[in-house]
Protein backbone atom coordinates (compact mmCIF):
# COMPACT_ATOMS: atom_id res chain seq x y z
CA UNK A 1 0.00 0.00 0.00
CA UNK A 2 1.33 3.80 -0.82
CA UNK A 3 2.24 5.81 2.27
CA UNK A 4 1.20 9.13 3.54
CA UNK A 5 2.26 11.89 5.43
CA UNK A 6 -0.61 14.08 6.47
CA UNK A 7 -0.55 17.37 8.64
CA UNK A 8 -3.79 18.55 10.17
CA UNK A 9 -3.86 22.03 12.01
CA UNK A 10 -6.58 22.35 15.04
CA UNK A 11 -8.17 25.56 15.69
CA UNK A 12 -6.21 26.88 19.23
CA UNK A 13 -9.28 26.69 21.56
CA UNK A 14 -9.23 22.96 21.49
CA UNK A 15 -6.96 20.94 23.72
CA UNK A 16 -4.15 18.97 23.22
CA UNK A 17 -6.08 15.49 24.47
CA UNK A 18 -8.80 16.85 21.64
CA UNK A 19 -6.54 16.63 18.74
CA UNK A 20 -5.53 13.52 20.28
CA UNK A 21 -8.82 12.36 20.18
CA UNK A 22 -9.75 13.74 16.54
CA UNK A 23 -6.10 11.53 15.58
CA UNK A 24 -7.33 8.59 17.35
CA UNK A 25 -10.84 8.96 14.85
CA UNK A 26 -8.21 8.53 12.04
CA UNK A 27 -6.56 6.02 13.40
CA UNK A 28 -10.20 3.99 14.04
CA UNK A 29 -10.79 5.17 10.14
CA UNK A 30 -8.07 3.78 8.80
CA UNK A 31 -8.17 0.64 10.84
CA UNK A 32 -11.89 -0.17 9.15
CA UNK A 33 -10.38 0.30 5.78
CA UNK A 34 -7.37 -1.90 5.63
CA UNK A 35 -4.66 1.15 6.65
CA UNK A 36 -2.38 2.13 9.94
CA UNK A 37 -0.77 4.99 11.23
CA UNK A 38 2.88 4.39 11.39
CA UNK A 39 3.65 7.55 12.76
CA UNK A 40 2.18 10.65 14.98
CA UNK A 41 3.81 13.36 15.91
CA UNK A 42 2.12 16.27 17.83
CA UNK A 43 4.10 19.54 17.20
CA UNK A 44 2.13 21.65 19.73
CA UNK A 45 0.23 25.28 19.10
CA UNK A 46 2.20 27.37 16.78
CA UNK A 47 1.51 30.74 14.90
CA UNK A 48 -0.20 30.83 11.68
CA UNK A 49 1.44 33.01 8.91
CA UNK A 50 -2.04 34.13 8.81
CA UNK A 51 -5.23 34.05 10.05
CA UNK A 52 -7.62 31.02 8.87
CA UNK A 53 -11.25 31.30 9.95
CA UNK A 54 -10.52 34.23 12.55
CA UNK A 55 -7.75 31.89 13.98
CA UNK A 56 -4.07 33.51 14.86
CA UNK A 57 -2.77 30.09 16.39
CA UNK A 58 -3.40 26.18 15.95
CA UNK A 59 -2.57 22.82 17.47
CA UNK A 60 -0.51 20.99 14.51
CA UNK A 61 0.04 17.35 14.52
CA UNK A 62 1.28 15.09 11.62
CA UNK A 63 0.67 11.46 11.04
CA UNK A 64 2.60 8.74 9.04
CA UNK A 65 -0.48 6.50 7.14
CA UNK A 66 0.27 3.25 5.49
CA UNK A 67 -3.44 3.02 3.80
CA UNK A 68 -4.75 2.39 0.44
CA UNK A 69 -6.09 5.65 -1.28
CA UNK A 70 -9.83 5.04 -1.10
CA UNK A 71 -8.92 5.32 2.71
CA UNK A 72 -7.01 8.30 2.76
CA UNK A 73 -10.09 9.98 0.75
CA UNK A 74 -12.46 9.18 3.14
CA UNK A 75 -9.48 10.44 5.79
CA UNK A 76 -9.49 13.39 4.44
CA UNK A 77 -13.25 14.08 3.59
CA UNK A 78 -13.95 13.05 7.53
CA UNK A 79 -11.05 15.76 8.33
CA UNK A 80 -12.48 18.36 6.27
CA UNK A 81 -16.50 17.95 7.70
CA UNK A 82 -14.59 18.35 11.47
CA UNK A 83 -15.11 21.67 12.63
CA UNK A 84 -12.15 21.85 14.65
CA UNK A 85 -9.89 21.55 11.82
CA UNK A 86 -8.56 23.87 9.76
CA UNK A 87 -6.02 22.58 7.32
CA UNK A 88 -5.22 19.50 6.02
CA UNK A 89 -2.23 18.67 3.72
CA UNK A 90 -1.58 15.55 2.47
CA UNK A 91 1.41 14.20 0.56
CA UNK A 92 2.21 11.09 -0.86
CA UNK A 93 5.63 10.09 0.10
CA UNK A 94 8.54 7.04 -0.50
CA UNK A 95 8.80 6.09 3.14
CA UNK A 96 8.11 7.13 6.62
CA UNK A 97 11.03 8.29 8.55
CA UNK A 98 11.10 6.92 12.20
CA UNK A 99 13.34 10.01 13.31
CA UNK A 100 11.75 12.78 14.48
CA UNK A 101 10.91 15.44 11.77
CA UNK A 102 12.24 18.26 11.14
CA UNK A 103 10.22 20.33 13.16
CA UNK A 104 10.77 18.19 16.25
CA UNK A 105 14.62 18.02 15.89
CA UNK A 106 14.76 22.59 15.40
CA UNK A 107 12.24 22.94 18.32
CA UNK A 108 14.68 20.98 20.73
CA UNK A 109 18.16 22.97 19.56
CA UNK A 110 16.19 26.05 19.74
CA UNK A 111 15.73 25.42 23.41
CA UNK A 112 19.34 24.29 24.09
CA UNK A 113 20.48 27.46 22.10
CA UNK A 114 18.04 29.81 24.44
CA UNK A 115 19.43 28.76 27.47
CA UNK A 116 23.09 28.83 26.74
CA UNK A 117 25.30 31.49 27.87
CA UNK A 118 24.57 35.07 26.00
CA UNK A 119 27.61 37.48 26.99
CA UNK A 120 28.35 40.16 28.85
CA UNK A 121 25.55 42.97 29.05
CA UNK A 122 26.81 45.80 27.08
CA UNK A 123 28.27 48.74 29.80
CA UNK A 124 25.91 51.68 29.88
CA UNK A 125 22.73 50.19 28.62
CA UNK A 126 21.01 48.65 31.55
CA UNK A 127 22.15 51.05 34.75
CA UNK A 128 20.24 52.53 37.33
CA UNK A 129 20.54 55.65 35.63
CA UNK A 130 21.88 57.32 38.89
CA UNK A 131 25.45 57.42 37.33
CA UNK A 132 26.89 61.35 38.33
CA UNK A 133 27.32 62.99 35.06
CA UNK A 134 28.97 65.96 36.03
CA UNK A 135 30.48 68.47 33.80
CA UNK A 136 29.80 65.98 30.73
CA UNK A 137 26.94 66.89 29.23
CA UNK A 138 27.89 70.52 27.86
CA UNK A 139 24.93 70.81 26.04
CA UNK A 140 23.26 71.26 29.68
CA UNK A 141 25.31 73.91 30.91
CA UNK A 142 24.32 77.56 30.88
CA UNK A 143 27.06 79.70 28.10
CA UNK A 144 27.22 83.53 28.41
CA UNK A 145 25.21 85.38 26.39
CA UNK A 146 28.96 86.42 24.18
CA UNK A 147 29.39 82.87 23.41
CA UNK A 148 26.16 82.72 21.92
CA UNK A 149 26.24 85.86 19.73
CA UNK A 150 29.79 84.52 18.40
CA UNK A 151 28.42 81.55 18.25
CA UNK A 152 25.16 82.58 16.11
CA UNK A 153 27.03 85.60 14.10
CA UNK A 154 25.26 88.40 16.15
CA UNK A 155 21.87 87.77 14.82
CA UNK A 156 19.25 87.87 17.63
CA UNK A 157 16.04 85.03 17.52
Amino acid sequence: MPLYESVFIARNDVTQQQVDTIADQITATLGEQGGEVKKREYWGLRGLAYRIKKNRKGHYMLLGIDASPAAMQEVERQLGLNEDVLRVLTLRVEAIDEAPSAILSRRGEDRERDRGFRGPRPPGRFGSGRRDRGDEREEFRARPREELEAATGGEEQ
